[in-house]
């Protein structure tokens, strides 16, 4: 089995202190970054991380990376995929969330016409709850078997909690208003790559 480089898992307090010496990439989706993100971070969304590990590598070269997220567990994903590459990397603990509960300053980027998005958390709950109701409504006034989708939706969630993925966020990630535009993605590429 081979050995890979394991991440670091810091606190918000330790990223405050060290921020200027990291190079920041935050995996969330082009509309939860859009919300606020670390100052100077960089959105990568975790579907692009693969895309952008030439140049991830290049920027670990020249300094250590913090990959961060909404909570940690993408950010963790995200480590491990890299570690796997031989990159190491920290992970802040608790994500964006916990940096902004500690009252730390999150960038927003000026709207230039977008709307904000929900984090994908929300959108989650939001698009479980709405299926599961609609699944119990349908099976009231239609037909019992519409209640099965209430059941799916119940069981895809206990699966998502046992594995620590989430099949419905992954979807959602393709949404027009989750997905950074390819412009915008070549320029964090390029950002990453001009990292000093």
């Amino acid at each position: 089995m081979a050995n890979f480089p394991t991440p670091v898992v810091l606190g918000t307090d330790q990223v405050r202190a060290r921020l200027d010496e990291f190079i920041v990439i935050d995996v969330r989706t082009a509309g939860e970054y859009g919300s606020g993100h670390l100052p100077g971070a960089l959105n990568v969304p975790l579907d692009q991380v693969r895309r952008a590990l030439p140049d991830i590598e290049q920027a670990a070269r020249r300094g250590d990376v913090l990959v961060v997220c909404a909570s940690g567990a993408r950010a963790e994903s995200a480590a491990r995929l890299l570690a796997e590459q031989g990159i190491v990397t920290a992970t802040l603990e608790g994500g964006t969330g916990a940096w902004a509960a500690r009252g730390y300053e999150l960038t927003t980027p000026p709207a230039a016409g977008a709307k904000a998005v929900w984090g994908m958390e929300r959108q989650v709950r939001f698009t479980a709850g709405a299926l599961v109701l609609l699944g119990l409504v349908l099976g009231w006034l239609a037909h019992p078997a519409f209640q099965l989708l209430s059941a799916a939706i119940a069981g895809g969630l206990v699966f998502s909690a046992l594995s620590n993925t989430c099949g419905m966020a992954v979807v959602l990630g393709k949404l027009p208003y989750n997905r950074p535009r390819t412009a915008d993605l070549d320029t964090t590429l390029a950002a990453l790559r001009a990292e000093a």
